[in-house]
């Protein structure tokens, strides 16, 4: 299903013109832990040729697009865990680009000139031998030919025992990931906008100041449940972010949490809109959120995928929880009346009083009153 955006994301005659058109790719349930990859490859393949047939610049795919979300499994014995993994290295760290289950991907994204963002589970072998395995995202640079950027999950959710009670929905990513370890870095995209200020052009210009919003477009990436930290956004807002790109995996209904099954996918989408628009809005910035979707043999996943504006407007959402692609055309040039004004983080922060941030992680209350 294709939605093109009915609300503009462009363009007031005051701002710099920095257009792009992007879309969030939404998968519908992959249903178990034997659905077959090559299935889910020629849907990944149709929504990026239909993109593609609608200008995309940039396509994101969601959190582990390439297969259901085994984290709510219990897997028994390592060698099946395994089959859910992409091995990569410090001699081959992108290696994601050239694995059967990725690489159609890859070629048809290069054929067709679009930028992709999709998510897997990587198993790392450091150079010492030990194997990590991460929650991942990838940017794959379509002019470039290759990936430029690379995400690790850093707010792992759930536990890393099972719980036991009976028909419960399980959250076990503590159990096969550990927190990513390469930080919220931004990184700059070659080949989205035209005219992009390039370093030697900066030399010409009399402050840095006049470099900012001008040069490729500033990027960074969440994968699900970073959405709800405010922390991992500003540390992107910090560093310029025009476009944040977020895939998502959310449970829509857990028996062991309160309400019905209406209410807490409700409850679920809300909390969802919530995180997105609040997040772009306090960095001015805008995001690109791709969820996969619906009922796995698990339990079910919530939609809403969506591209949030600098205001915190949806300026585009998914309509249903299949296979779905959610276009806007976006002008980067927006995102500086935030940056300039409300959020201009030079003029207003007070980081001398922010140091609790940094020093406490879990809440720690004020002492109790003796009367």
């Amino acid at each position: 299903m294709l939605n093109l955006s009915s609300r503009s994301a462009a363009m007031g005659s005051d701002e710099q013109q920095r257009p792009l058109t992007v879309a969030a790719a939404q998968l519908g349930p992959i249903e178990s832990l034997t659905t077959p990859r090559p299935d889910v490859l020629a849907r990944m393949l149709d929504l990026l040729q239909k993109a593609g047939e609608n200008s995309a610049r940039l396509v994101v795919f969601p959190e582990l697009t390439l297969t259901t979300f085994f984290p709510s499994y219990i897997i028994d014995g390592p060698e099946n865990v395994a089959k859910f993994f992409e091995p990569a290295s410090p001699s081959d760290p992108y290696a994601i680009i050239n694995s059967p289950h990725a690489k159609p991907v890859i070629d048809k994204a290069t054929e067709l000139g679009i930028d992709v963002s999709f998510g897997y589970a990587e198993r790392w072998t450091m150079e010492c031998g030990q194997v990590v395995d991460y929650n991942t995202a990838v940017y794959y640079s379509a002019t470039q030919r290759q990936c430029i950027a690379k995400y690790r999950k850093i707010h792992l959710p759930g536990r890393h025992e099972p719980d036991p009670r009976p028909g419960v929905t399980q959250q076990l990513e503590k159990r096969y990931f550990t927190p990513g370890d390469l930080g919220f870095q931004a990184f700059r995209v070659p080949g989205l906008i035209d005219g992009a200020l390039k370093s030697d052009d900066a030399k010409l210009l009399s402050s840095p100041e006049e470099t900012q919003g001008r040069g490729d477009p500033i990027l960074g990436m969440l994968i699900c449940n970073d959405r709800r930290w405010a922390e991992a956004w500003r540390c992107y807002g910090l560093q310029g972010v025009e476009l944040v790109l977020d895939g998502y995996n959310t449970t829509a209904f857990a028996p062991q949490c309160d309400g019905t099954e209406a209410e807490q996918e409700e409850e679920a989408l809300f909390h969802h809109r919530l995180s997105c628009q609040a997040g772009s809005y306090q960095n001015a910035c805008f995001s690109i959120h791709a969820a996969k979707a619906g009922k796995e043999d698990h339990g079910g996943l919530i939609g809403g995928s969506s591209i949030v504006d600098p205001n915190g407007h949806i300026v585009a959402e998914a309509k249903t929880k299949g296979d779905e692609l959610v276009f806007a055309q976006i002008n980067l040039g927006k995102c500086r009346k935030g940056k300039e004004r409300v959020f201009a983080f030079e003029k207003h922060r007070r980081v001398e009083h922010y140091s609790r941030i940094l020093e406490q992680v879990g809440v720690q209350e004020p002492e109790l009153l003796s009367t």
